[in-house]
């Protein structure tokens, strides 16, 4: 069995994008010295989860009505209803689309698109969601 040790983020703008996950979750970003390449920080070295990187896209954008269709990754929040709330605002802002919806005995998940039309999920724990 092979374990994700490492997830990317494609970005247009990084700068921006950077904004944008900095403000929503609190991640940290830190510029790798080998290039246009940034290392982020999702939390404690103590806790589960994994780190990534951020890059400038080499392709082109997302298509806008496209589905969730690619390998996504999963953010655990505290408060999903504050987390798609804070999303879809700001001068930076995301768009649901897949709106909040019940997992059965896990919790509440939804699907965001980042301002360069990256899809991620984000989910609350919950056992008592149906």
């Amino acid at each position: 069995m092979s374990r994700a040790v490492h997830f990317e983020i494609q970005a247009s703008d990084p700068p921006v994008m950077i904004d944008f996950y900095h403000g929503l979750f609190g991640w940290t970003f830190n510029k790798w010295e080998g290039g246009d390449y940034w290392m982020v920080h999702t939390g404690p070295e103590d806790q589960p989860g994994i780190n990534g990187g951020l890059l400038p896209r080499r392709g082109p954008l997302p298509e806008s009505q496209a589905a969730v269709n690619a390998f996504v990754i999963t953010v655990d929040v505290e408060d999903i209803d504050a987390s798609l709330a804070k999303a879809a605002s700001g001068h930076v802002h995301g768009v649901v689309c897949v709106p909040k919806m019940a997992v059965p005995g896990i919790g509440w998940l939804a699907y965001v698109k980042d301002p360069d039309g990256n899809i991620f999920g984000m989910m609350q724990a919950d056992i008592t969601a149906a």
